[in-house]
């Protein structure tokens, strides 16, 4: 994977964690495939971006069969992609037995599905040009027990499971495979109608980071062996508090 004159692909990246990677993908990349819903956010973002990089916009909903394939067929003909970052995303909040099942599935659908789908995409590609780098944003609540956000908790944690294996599978080919889990950032994923009645203001201060720390640590970690990434060291707290419940639950 050379230095310069790499092409990314970023998707969610109309806000949040997806629009700060476009950010700071500029510093090495001539061409971002952005990939979210909202137009609008996608041409702002452009025209911030105009003289740094050559930002493409490609308006999809990756939890249809018609977005997807969109931007299948953008990887194929604006890539092919140095670096795949898997961001967008959702969740929905509150009691699973009481939920929209279909709510659910689209979550399911977006996190899993997408993922898929571009990274069997973007691998070949990878593979005939001797290397690449994939970034899955997944969360610490992968080792947590996610109440009210069991669906995206489950997604979170085949993230995880997905990535390490990817990774073994790829590292010949000269491809990093990472798995991002941030805890609590400072995005619009709490501010939407699925997430009415949580209350932001309930969870302590120091367990909320900002976008651009996150996308930071995850891009200064490309460089190093470890699949999984966990930014914020109370984050990391949690995550091994987490899996430690998991172990001796098997006891």
């Amino acid at each position: 994977m050379s230095a310069n004159r790499q092409t990314a692909l970023v998707t969610g990246a109309s806000a949040g964690l997806g629009e700060e990677y476009c950010r700071q993908l500029a510093e090495r990349c001539d061409t971002i495939i952005a990939v979210a819903r909202r137009a609008d956010r996608l041409q702002a973002l452009q025209a911030e971006l105009a003289g740094r990089t050559r930002l493409v916009p490609v308006v999809a909903d990756l939890a249809t069969v018609e977005g997807v394939t969109r931007t299948v067929e953008a990887l194929r003909q604006q890539g092919p992609p140095d670096i795949l970052v898997n961001n967008a995303g959702f969740s929905t909040f509150g009691d699973f037995g009481r939920s929209v099942l279909e709510d659910e599935l689209q979550v399911v659908r977006l996190q899993i599905d997408a993922t898929l789908e571009l990274v069997r995409a973007a691998v070949p590609f990878m593979r005939e040009r001797g290397g690449g780098a994939i970034i899955n944003v997944a969360s610490v609540g992968a080792f947590l027990n996610m109440k009210q956000t069991a669906v995206y908790g489950g997604c979170k944690a085949f993230m995880v499971s997905f990535s390490r294996a990817l990774q073994a599978e790829v590292a010949s080919d000269n491809i990093r495979v990472q798995c991002l889990c941030p805890g609590l950032t400072r995005t619009e994923i709490h501010d939407t109608a699925y997430f009415e009645g949580f209350d932001k203001a309930r969870m302590p201060a120091e367990l909320w980071m900002d976008a651009a720390p996150v996308v930071a640590a995850s891009l200064a970690a490309l460089g190093q062996a470890e699949v999984v990434v966990i930014p914020g060291s109370l984050n990391g707290q949690l995550a091994r508090e987490g899996l430690q419940q998991q172990l001796q639950s098997l006891q």
